[in-house]
């Protein structure tokens, strides 16, 4: 199935769609004044030991202290300690861990208080952002992640990543990680180095050392707390982790963002250098790919599927609920295949909301009943199925006696949130509206106090697409009535966000035109 990545960049970030088959299964935004991002390394000071919930709080810099748990401290805590302390105080001149001694591991169970000093400095990477109320999660363990492997620095396992079937190719991965991996370091073998020579392998290797180097290079002089390797941009990294060769578009609406892209590509993937297009249209480039209208489908309290059977999906403290609804569809036909039809298609849209929408935790979902051990089987294994696409962990149990089937998924940043409601403009939401038949004049008044205030300003109008349609409708149209009265060509543009009587004025440089 082709994919495709559509990226919408505007002064307050960038936003980007994912679409598998013209079909949007993700969607990414990065705030330009974000300023930490999962897998970013930083060095802390501890603020508060919490013996009770068996955690630190850490100063990482952010408003919100961060969540440090024993369980995320990792068995080779004491020697990440060693090293970082050593380095911070000259007696560690090197970021080679060839003679580097380890210290004992950690226990399972032990507290927190007995393997952390409040005075030292802690070396941490973000395991989550913050949500809701609650500030980001750290964890000791550091991951530095590549396009086909993960180094691990104090650890000495190599793994291969699961999703690679053939027995064949994982051996031969295994044992390449082993002889090119450096002493004390770690190796996981991501899905997209099956195949793929040494020589990509090591250099891709030398690059995660190199970063490693720079962290060790920082530390020297370093004042916690403070951010030592930051996490690629959010472009960057969703092309690092989901670029494949059946990647047909990368499309970009911006200059910079599209140069980027490819110098990126460049490095990481030269062979696809040419999927990435600049798009140069005068629509929004979300409108144009019709990925606006998929949003305001797809987000909200109801999702509905082609056949007319939908889900409802409600959220709760505690977990997400998602009822299947067969709408209109249970009335003809053999009702057991008529109710399994409808639970399949609602399975493989569950599966594209939860990966849409991001949603972690538990998520319990209450299929339609089916009386047939065999539809039921069915069910569940294709859930698994549509559910592979997914690179968040995740864990699904067959359906319970009550028809409830449990899935667990990994929560690591905030659920995506899509108002789709949408307020009327003009009423501001007390339920009337001036004449919609005066709409024309209204914008014709304003145009008129536009063109006296920028009489040689090139100016162009933006609106809902029905009133697009109609001031150019006709001959002569409103536009060309425009065009004689002031002697200037009135540019009209479609917005599928705006409301029917919502317009505005712009300037050629995209400025919009203030008129109160």
């Amino acid at each position: 199935m082709e994919k495709e990545l559509i990226i919408n960049a505007s002064a307050s970030g960038v936003e980007m769609a994912l679409l598998e088959g013209e079909k949007l299964v993700e969607l990414h935004y990065q705030k330009t004044n974000n300023n930490f991002t999962v897998g970013d390394i930083l060095i802390g000071k501890i603020r508060k030991m919490m013996p009770g919930l068996n955690a630190a709080f850490i100063d990482i810099g952010h408003r919100k202290d961060a969540f440090l748990h024993y369980t995320d401290l990792g068995p080779k805590l004491r020697s990440l300690n060693k090293w970082t302390n050593g380095v911070m105080n000259g007696s560690i001149n090197t970021h080679k861990l060839d003679n580097f001694k380890y210290e004992d591991e950690i226990i399972k169970t032990g507290k927190i208080d007995q393997v952390l000093n409040k005075r030292w400095p802690v070396l941490v990477q973000i395991l989550k952002e913050p949500i809701s109320t609650k500030g980001p999660r750290l964890s000791c363990e550091l991951n530095l992640p590549g396009r086909y492997m993960v180094l691990s620095p104090f650890s000495d396992t190599v793994t291969v990543s699961k999703k690679i079937a053939s027995t064949e190719e994982r051996k031969r991965l295994h044992t390449l990680a082993e002889s090119i991996r450096p002493k004390n370091f770690g190796v996981i073998m991501r899905t997209a180095a099956e195949g793929k020579k040494v020589q990509e392998l090591h250099e891709e290797l030398m690059h995660l050392l190199s970063k490693w180097e720079d962290i060790y290079r920082q530390l020297k002089t370093v004042v916690p707390p403070a951010k030592l390797l930051s996490e690629l941009d959010k472009p960057a990294s969703v092309l690092r982790d989901l670029l494949t060769d059946s990647f047909g578009k990368i499309i970009v609406n911006e200059k910079d963002l599209y140069a980027d892209i490819k110098t990126y590509l460049q490095t990481i993937s030269p062979d696809q250098v040419g999927i990435v297009q600049q798009y140069t249209g005068s629509k929004p480039i979300f409108d144009s790919y019709g990925i606006t209208r998929q949003i305001k489908a797809s987000f909200g309290k109801t999702a509905t599927m082609a056949s007319g059977a939908y889900v409802v999906i409600e959220k709760t403290e505690a977990m997400h609920v998602i009822d299947v609804n067969s709408g209109h569809k249970m009335t003809t036909g053999d009702v057991d295949q008529t109710i399994f039809n409808v639970n399949l298609e609602a399975a493989e849209e569950i599966a594209r909301q939860i990966r849409l929408r991001d949603i972690g935790g538990l998520i319990i979902v209450d299929y339609i009943d089916m009386k047939n051990a065999e539809h039921k089987r069915q069910l569940a294994k294709a859930m698994e199925e549509f559910m592979r696409k997914d690179r968040s962990q995740h864990t699904i149990l067959p359906l319970s006696k009550f028809g409830l089937m449990q899935i667990t998924r990994e929560r690591a940043r905030p659920e995506v949130m899509v108002d789709t409601a949408e307020v009327c403009p003009t009423c501001g939401g007390s339920g009337k509206v001036n004449a919609t038949i005066l709409l024309t004049d209204d914008i014709s008044r304003d145009l008129e106090f536009v063109m006296q205030s920028r009489p040689k300003a090139p100016v162009y109008l933006r609106v809902h697409p029905y009133v697009e349609a109609f001031v150019k409708k006709g001959f002569p149209s409103m536009r060309m009535r425009w065009l004689l009265k002031y002697n200037k060509w009135v540019r009209v543009v479609a917005h599928a966000d705006y409301q029917l009587t919502e317009y505005r004025f712009f300037e050629g440089n995209d400025d919009e035109i203030r008129l109160n």
